[in-house]
């Protein structure tokens, strides 16, 4: 099932609201504590999709000029004044606490590499390992978000759905068009190009690192055109 995945993770969002509204005093090292836990999980699963690589120069070449073109229009950027811009205006209009939990839950969500990577898996070969993990980390933000920001957070949902279900279900369909071998071959490259990206995720959550993943997305789409050129044109 192509949306199992996502169906999961808009679960945990729920699930997470709730446990923020009921434990609305977590201490902070608790927090911490399980935010570090998370992010070790996620960095583990970053390095193991990410070994699955056998095209090494072309998942290099997508990642420097993918991050060349996020770096040079500060995507990551642009897309954090786009949140905070959405935040301020949906503030002005009342229930600040509703809105602003549901516009900042929102952008935390849906905008990252493991709500697209997580869904391709998810509809290509029904490997939904990516989207729970997701689904976890989504969960303890929830909660975390809800102590602080209110019961809005719970209708991320909405968007979270809608928006990692329709990459699950186009990835179906690009499943359907593809010979098996073009496909097996796209499903490994594109995990191990994902895998690179969640693991800097990880890396970012422990607090090792600083990437600016935003602006590492292109590489995503940069590697498809590169994968599908070299298989129908060499």
């Amino acid at each position: 099932m192509a949306l199992l995945g996502t169906l999961v993770n808009g679960l945990c969002i729920i699930i997470g609201t709730i446990l923020g509204i009921v434990f609305s005093n977590i201490p902070g090292r608790i927090k911490n504590t399980a935010l570090q836990g998370i992010g070790l999980v996620v960095a583990l699963i970053g390095i193991q999709m990410a070994i699955q690589a056998d095209n090494i120069i072309l998942i290099l070449l997508s990642l420097l000029i993918g991050s060349i073109i996020g770096a040079s229009i500060h995507l990551e950027d642009k897309l954090n004044v786009i949140g905070q811009k959405l935040e301020k205006k949906v503030s002005k209009r009342g229930n600040g606490n509703l809105t602003e939990g549901f516009i900042t839950a929102t952008l935390i969500f849906v905008i990252g590499a493991m709500s697209i990577v997580g869904a391709l898996d998810g509809g290509l070969s029904g490997d939904h390992e990516v989207l729970y993990t997701k689904a976890f980390l989504d969960g303890f933000l929830a909660m975390v978000l809800t102590t602080t920001l209110g019961y809005g957070v719970i209708f991320s949902v909405i968007p979270v759905i809608l928006y990692q279900g329709s990459i699950a279900l186009l990835a179906v369909q690009i499943n359907k068009w593809l010979p098996q071998h073009v496909l097996d071959g796209f499903i490994s490259e594109m995990t191990a190009i994902g895998g690179l990206l969640i693991l800097a995720i990880g890396l970012n959550i422990l607090q090792i690192t600083k990437i600016k993943i935003g602006d590492f997305l292109p590489a995503v789409f940069i590697f498809i055109i590169f994968y599908f050129s070299y298989v129908f044109l060499v």
